[in-house]
């Protein structure tokens, strides 16, 4: 039987992309570097340990993702991909404001599956173009703009709301999942929190609130925050 030949990987070099799992996908990698970040955060992310958790070496991934940058990019775009799959599978017909409160819940769900990928977020909308966004990216804000449009709002209107419902989305996401634990094992909050490590005299209040800080808003206080933001 001819062995199969092996497309040349960057710099000429030669990686075959035939893992443990069989051929791999743009899908599989994607879905195999989210679950890396998943368990390992996104400084666990490497091309070297994505392609030992694929069976491959990491040269193989090149035709996947041309480079990290690129491979973070994809990983956005899996997210997105996966709110598209979450908003699909419960389709409604609703007015404007209840169809962005949905969209805000749902992209909630997936960043709770989710939660080293928030950062991510945000920092790649600062550094990759719009037109350089992948699909699914891009989707999610013509999503919104056509709602905003399609419910008869001006221009200038629809501007403005997307722009102040993107903006409070990611915020409340960011502030919702930012790190809090100190030493994660401890049982007592303050020392859990790392309470000891802020000069009293000088976070008077951050010492007081920061065990409330703590707690996680929920769904019910994003809806609550939305209806202010939209005037509802």
């Amino acid at each position: 039987m001819a062995k199969e030949r092996e497309e040349p990987g960057p710099q000429g070099r030669r990686a075959s992309d035939r893992g443990r799992y069989g051929r791999l996908s743009r899908e599989r990698v994607l879905a195999t570097a989210l679950d890396v970040v998943d368990r390992d955060g996104l400084s666990g992310l490497s091309m070297r340990k994505l392609g030992a958790e694929l069976g491959v070496e990491a040269m193989a991934l090149y035709r996947y993702a041309s480079s990290k940058s690129a491979l973070l990019d994809g990983l956005v775009e899996a997210f997105c991909q996966e709110l598209e799959e979450d908003l699909a599978a419960n389709p409604q017909e609703a007015d404007w404001r209840e169809e962005l409160r949905r969209i805000a819940l749902a992209t909630h769900g997936v960043a709770l599956r989710h939660p080293n990928m928030v950062p991510l977020l945000a920092t790649r909308l600062l550094s990759t173009p719009l037109a350089r966004r992948p699909p699914a990216v891009l989707r999610s804000d013509e999503r919104v703009l056509a709602l905003l449009h399609d419910a008869g709002l001006s221009e200038r209107r629809t501007v403005e709301l997307h722009r102040a419902f993107t903006a409070w989305l990611l915020g409340y996401l960011l502030v919702e999942l930012r790190a809090m634990d100190d030493e994660p094992g401890e049982p007592d909050p303050a020392f859990r929190l790392g309470l000891h490590r802020m000069p009293a005299r000088e976070y008077p209040r951050l010492r007081a609130t920061a065990i409330s800080l703590d707690g996680q808003g929920g769904p019910a206080q994003l809806a609550a925050g939305l209806d202010a933001l939209l005037g509802s």
